[in-house]
């Protein structure tokens, strides 16, 4: 039974499908063929100048020529389906074709002109042989076209094919490396606040427990939006909230902020965590130095066929020196991710403010 089984399943990859032929890429050869045939009859009368009139020549061409090419193409898709075919085998098939085509559409060319030809006798002359050496090479001409045509197309599916593993493959290694640079923010950010908190537990403990529900509720909200591949801007938006909250019970007076998001603006899709960095670079390195403090505001608005997104503080400035040391890795790991993920879509610059300092993200 499992031998019987095995040989169906054989069988049925071996021997083509009748439903699966290819009746639009037939409709399609037929015009190539009837434009082929066409310049036969040119070229039979104008050329060599057999027969007196074009159009009983034009009928012949097109009765022996649709006849051929139907022949060889049904012969073909019968036994090797959408197989590749070896021209070895494909020769003994494309010979009886040639004289199929020859005889059926030398009779049905004379039974549309109304005339009776002697098949026995035409092929015996001269003007017989010749249609033999003419149809052979025809036919060849236009086997070797439609074999080419198909190489080529064969050629482009593979490449497309090539291209889109390719494609894959680097979409694999740009998410690993997003992976891997977004996981550098978030130990960076813990890090910090937890030695702010250790330091905090022996001055003030009430301020520490706050600052310990704060924390909780932070990570809570960027639980399942740190390993997504994609979030919006209301989604970013209430990260940025949790996190300024975070950081202004750390810092009591000295900080303030304001978020400033469009509603036509809250369902656009970015990168997750893009924007945290550029906060904490400006509470480091404007407002935390600063002995006043200062004020954090990130706004979102529409540019051009884009968006733009602005961290500004009033904070020290750039011109101040550098503020509290870091590990480096905001600023770097957002030019990284851009440039991955956006090319030269997306840009990222830090300018000087008349009191602090802006960094503006441009998207396209």
């Amino acid at each position: 039974m499992a031998g019987a089984r095995r040989a169906k399943m054989l069988a049925m990859q071996t021997i083509p499908s009748h439903s699966s032929f290819p009746f639009r890429r037939l409709a399609v050869d037929g015009m190539y063929v009837v434009a082929f045939n066409f310049l036969c009859a040119v070229l039979v009368t104008y050329v060599f100048g057999v027969g007196r009139f074009f159009g009983p020549n034009l009928l012949a061409s097109m009765c022996i020529g649709l006849t051929t090419w139907l022949l060889v193409d049904i012969a073909r898709f019968l036994l090797w389906g959408q197989q590749k075919v070896r021209w070895l085998y494909f020769l003994p098939v494309l010979a009886m074709a040639v004289i199929g085509g020859l005889f059926i559409g030398t009779q049905l060319a004379s039974m549309l002109m109304g005339t009776e030809i002697d098949m026995r006798r035409h092929l015996r002359g001269q003007s017989g042989f010749s249609s033999i050496v003419f149809t052979v090479f025809a036919t060849g001409a236009v086997t070797l076209f439609f074999s080419s045509r198909d190489r080529l197309s064969q050629a482009r599916a593979e490449a497309a094919m090539e291209k889109a593993r390719a494609e894959a493959v680097e979409r694999q290694a740009l998410q690993a490396q997003l992976q891997r640079l977004q996981a550098q923010i978030e130990p960076h950010m813990l890090f910090n606040t937890l030695a702010n908190l250790q330091g905090l537990i022996a001055i003030d403990p009430a301020r520490a427990q706050t600052m310990l529900d704060q924390l909780i509720t932070y990570l809570r909200a960027t639980l399942s939006a740190a390993r997504a591949e994609r979030t919006t801007l209301a989604q970013e938006f209430a990260l940025l909230e949790a996190y300024l909250g975070l950081m202004s019970v750390r810092m009591g007076a000295r900080l303030s902020f304001a978020l400033d998001l469009p509603d036509a603006l809250r369902g656009t899709e970015l990168p997750p965590m893009l924007l945290q960095p550029l906060v904490e670079n400006a509470i480091a390195h404007g407002v935390e130095p600063n002995v006043a403090g200062g004020h954090i505001q990130v706004t979102a608005r529409a540019a051009g066929n884009g968006f733009e997104l602005l961290v500004s503080d009033t904070g020290r400035g750039l011109d101040a020196g550098p503020g509290k040391p870091g590990t480096g890795l905001g600023l770097a790991n957002v030019r990284e991710r851009l440039q991955a993920l956006y090319g030269g879509r997306a840009s990222l610059s830090l300018e000087a403010a008349p009191q602090g300092a802006i960094a503006r993200i441009l998207l396209s």
